[in-house]
């Protein structure tokens, strides 16, 4: 399908080249698009969970969410239209944006979480 309406599915050829081109760290399995996301601990776990919680409630559109004591995988698939869809990439790209937000790169007043005191640590980021 080459023109996708919120409701069209991708193909798995067109998943790949998206994946690839607008969300490098995501991955294509089993008929989802996943991401796992690297935590220091459980704090960090819940927290992610509840910031991906709260985006797929504002959307209504809710992941498939695998929860462990320093990672947290991110699943979605549009079941209505038994494939991935534009409301599976836009999900993820504000997830990714959200997660992945780092304050202390904008040089915005706004430091960021010490990373390097084991105290404080939160997420193991991408960047």
């Amino acid at each position: 399908m080459t023109e996708h309406s919120q409701v069209g599915t991708y193909s798995e050829s067109e998943i790949q080249k998206k994946l690839q081109a607008e969300l490098p760290h995501w991955y294509y399995e089993d008929g989802w698009i996943r991401r796992k996301y690297k935590t220091s601990g459980w704090k960090s776990t819940l927290m992610v969970v509840n910031t991906i919680g709260h985006l797929a409630e504002a959307a209504w559109h809710h992941p498939d969410l695998t929860v462990s004591y320093a990672f947290v995988i991110v699943k979605l698939v549009t079941h209505s239209a038994k494939g991935v869809t534009d409301k599976d990439f836009l999900l993820a790209k504000k997830i990714e944006e959200v997660v992945q937000w780092q304050s202390g790169l904008e040089g915005q007043g706004l430091e960021g979480t010490p990373n390097d005191d084991p105290r404080f640590k939160y997420l193991k980021y991408d960047r």
